[in-house]
């Protein structure tokens, strides 16, 4: 069986991501790019300021001249509390530059199906209820061809 469009694209962006020397400078020394975050048992991140992880992803049907294809939306999240940079927005913005210039227009291979585009389409910096977090919500669109 073949494996879900938006779940082969996530993972292929996920590696790209961990890939990018920008990014693992920024984020700092370990892997902390994540689909699912380590938790404590209260809910709290069992990781260290900053890190990535997968967001919301939407998919719609996007077929053409006999072509099964989607059109996935997917947002990683890049997250940053603590000292310095990482008191205000400007840690958290430099993530989700870096974020955007690693996937915005790539050409990512897809083992089972083809990458037609991926294209920044939105980030959002905020502060989290908490006061201290700080979150930037970034959104590519991408068009796949289902094989």
């Amino acid at each position: 069986m073949s494996e879900a469009p938006d779940l082969e694209l996530i993972k292929a962006c996920l590696d790209r991501m961990k890939a990018d020397a920008t990014l693992t400078t920024l984020l700092g020394p370990g892997d902390r790019i994540f689909d699912r975050v380590p938790q404590t048992k209260d809910g709290k991140p069992k990781v260290p300021s900053p890190y990535i992880s997968v967001g919301p992803t939407t998919s719609i049907p996007d077929d053409y001249d006999c072509q099964d294809g989607e059109e996935i939306t997917v947002q990683f999240d890049a997250w940053s509390w603590g000292h310095g940079e990482a008191y205000g927005s400007a840690e958290v913005r430099k993530i989700a530059a870096a974020m955007k210039r690693s996937l915005h227009g790539a050409e990512i291979t897809l083992a089972e199906n083809a990458l037609v585009t991926l294209q920044h389409e939105l980030t959002r910096i905020l502060r989290d209820p908490d006061g201290f977090t700080n979150h930037a919500a970034v959104q590519f669109t991408a068009l796949v061809e289902i094989h």
